[in-house]
């Protein structure tokens, strides 16, 4: 892994946040996106714990951020997928500490609403990896960090995207919040079998569930060791055995045909 990131390989963080109903009005002590407490939401807690990590292999500390499942001002019509920053022509964001002071003003500026739809968000970041990998460099590699408090509406077509994505630069972490049961979102950590669907069938795993819960009272070095432990060989997987790039590979000329 590490001789990839000597070689030039960059690693790109992207978040995706459920603001979705389920997790409460922002404005009650009780919901899952209140700010009012002196230890922050868990939301925070896990852009912080994973953004913390990965900002060292990620050199130009813009990462875009979106959210899903709001009603927008001014029309309040649902989004699937939104710019935090409210600048849907530039979603980035500079430095964890920029996604969190994006993430807290939307908070105040959003309806929260639903459903909790993922696969745009996922095809979002497949189209970035994609376009990556046919800039004729294979040098990009992208993180994406969904965090929801709840069981996806569109687990279908997420399957789907997942699968199309698991032939490209990507990996996938999904951080659940709350107490909802998770048990259907264990099925796209496919760490005994690798995902399918019909005739389809993902070509590596690169997704990796955890409850935020399961950690909440061992500290966020311990959740960020966790949800990252499957990356190093996530990307090596992408780069041995589907693009078939050495490590301190020199410029790459396309994917394979």
């Amino acid at each position: 892994f590490l001789e990839y990131i000597q070689g030039g390989c960059l690693l790109n963080f992207v978040v995706g946040v459920d603001f979705t109903g389920s997790n409460g009005d922002p404005r009650d002590p009780s919901s899952l996106h209140y700010l009012g407490h002196a230890t922050p939401n868990q939301y925070t807690q896990a852009i912080t714990a994973v953004g913390n990590v990965i900002q060292d292999y990620d050199s130009d500390q813009l990462y875009p951020a979106f959210g899903f499942g709001a009603r927008l001002p001014p029309a309040w019509q649902v989004s699937h997928q939104f710019s935090l920053n409210g600048n849907p022509a530039d979603p980035n964001c500079h430095g964890i500490q920029g996604i969190l002071g994006a993430y807290h003003q939307c908070i105040n500026s959003v309806q929260l609403y639903g459903p909790t739809n993922a696969s745009p968000i996922i095809g979002n970041v497949a189209t970035m990896a994609r376009e990556a990998l046919h800039q004729r460099q294979a040098k990009d590699y992208f993180i994406l960090l969904l965090l929801t408090d709840g069981i996806l509406t569109d687990m279908q077509q997420t399957i789907h995207m997942i699968i199309e994505a698991s032939e490209l630069p990507m990996s996938i972490i999904i951080v659940g919040v709350g107490n909802a049961d998770f048990s259907d979102m264990e099925r796209l950590d496919a760490d005994d079998a690798l995902l399918s669907i019909g005739n389809r069938k993902a070509k590596r795993d690169i997704v990796q569930f955890v409850p935020f819960r399961d950690f909440k009272n061992g500290g966020a070095g311990r959740l960020a060791a966790h949800v990252l432990k499957e990356v190093p060989s996530q990307l090596m997987d992408m780069y041995n055995d589907i693009l078939k790039v050495p490590p301190m590979y020199q410029p790459f000329y396309g994917p394979p045909t």
